[in-house]
């Protein structure tokens, strides 16, 4: 379980790949290759209330695109 006064300083980024799939990554680390940072720096729930807002549909990008396209047919 995650302490909120644990590492309450540390900043952090939100992150997507390339399925535009959501998570945080600590702002003092290399982002991941495959990740890119999406805005500024903040703290762990300001990031998490970030991903909550923007995140409403879980299914990665291409199944959403295969879902479409089916649809579409």
């Amino acid at each position: 379980m995650y302490d909120d006064n644990e590492n309450a300083g540390t900043l952090y980024y939100v992150v997507m790949n390339g399925e535009q799939q959501y998570s945080i990554w600590r702002a003092d680390r290399e982002v991941p290759r495959g990740w890119s940072t999406v805005g500024e720096k903040a703290n762990r729930q300001q990031c998490l209330d970030h991903i909550k807002e923007v995140w409403i549909d879980m299914r990665p990008l291409s199944l959403r695109q295969q879902m479409d396209a089916a649809t579409q047919n």
